[in-house]
């Protein structure tokens, strides 16, 4: 089921055709990433679909009703937005810059407050510690989770997301992303996220959209952007040297594995992909690992050779 359609949408400054003509289906429960280079037009396409930008021709539907058909501020009261640079209100303290959207809808004191500290504890931000916080008192990585938490504060069947962690460095950008995938998979709510990283649109997506110049080159899954790339500028931007580590880390290692064995000296989780086993494997310095499920029971086996034989077929 689509939670968003988007059909024949195009967006013109002047003479200047920014969005052209662009359709596409997000479904209900999936995450979106919309990737592209500068001026792709990405951006702008993404905040069509909350009225931020007018659109010029073409329709969006949100939950199948015209969004032009729904006063502007009840239809972002139903939809999470979060920037980067967060947009934290300074003079507001943690908790009540998570509160915004729930007190505009009207919600009471109490629903507010634990709805608040449930964020915080989701988002690993201790009540106690944060809640009475200012935006200037906390880390990068902090205040982005807030702006997360704050986007999803009124319970959103829908978050947008604009380059949300763009101004964070490698390794609390990856702490960010991994936040995300846990908490949209906890809420189930449809993503749609703009980056220009190619890598994050892989982490992140169970579809990626690649825009250039306005238009829309392809919207695929992951691996069909990677094997069966629509347009030599997709290819260009998944890149070919890495491809086959690529494909590898989209690939879980619990489909691939060989059967169990005994007396092997070091165990894997299964949800781990056949990359990350790969490196685990190499950093660990050994030929063959179990593979265990979450309680740690064995269910099979990896062998180098085979990852190596899976990654020459990726």
């Amino acid at each position: 089921m689509s939670m968003i359609e988007i059909r024949n949408v195009t967006k013109r400054y002047g003479a200047a055709t920014v969005v052209d003509n662009v359709s596409m289906d997000v479904e209900k429960g999936s995450i979106t990433v919309i990737v592209g280079t500068s001026g792709s037009g990405k951006s702008t396409l993404m905040r069509m679909i909350n009225r931020l930008v007018p659109i010029t021709a073409g329709e969006i539907f949100v939950g199948g009703q015209n969004i032009m058909d729904v006063p502007v501020t009840e239809l972002r009261r139903k939809i999470g937005y979060a920037i980067q640079g967060h947009g934290l209100f300074p003079h507001r303290t943690v908790a009540q810059n998570i509160a915004t959207v729930p007190q505009l809808l009207g919600w009471d004191t109490t629903k507010i407050n634990s709805r608040v500290e449930e964020l915080l504890g989701l988002f690993n931000l201790d009540p106690a510690t944060f809640a009475e916080k200012y935006p200037h008192q906390l880390s990068g990585g902090q205040q982005q989770r807030v702006g997360v938490a704050r986007a999803l504060a009124a319970e959103p069947e829908l978050l947008l997301m604009d380059e949300p962690f763009g101004a964070l460095d490698p390794v609390i950008r990856g702490k960010a992303q991994d936040d995300l995938l846990a908490i949209q998979k906890q809420f189930g709510t449809t993503v749609v996220l703009v980056t220009h990283d190619m890598d994050e649109a892989f982490h992140l997506g169970n579809q990626i959209a690649v825009m250039s110049a306005g238009k829309l080159l392809q919207c695929s899954t992951p691996e069909k952007i990677l094997t069966e790339p629509a347009d030599p500028f997709v290819q260009q931007l998944t890149g070919t040297s890495d491809r086959a580590l690529k494909l590898m880390s989209l690939l879980p290692l619990k489909e691939s594995m060989e059967p169990a064995k005994s007396g092997l000296a070091y165990a894997l989780p299964q949800s781990l992909s056949l990359r990350d086993a790969l490196a685990e494997m190499i950093w660990q310095g050994v030929g063959e690992a179990a593979v265990q499920d979450a309680d740690k029971a064995p269910v099979g086996s990896i062998s180098m050779t085979r990852l190596l034989e899976l990654g020459r077929k990726a």
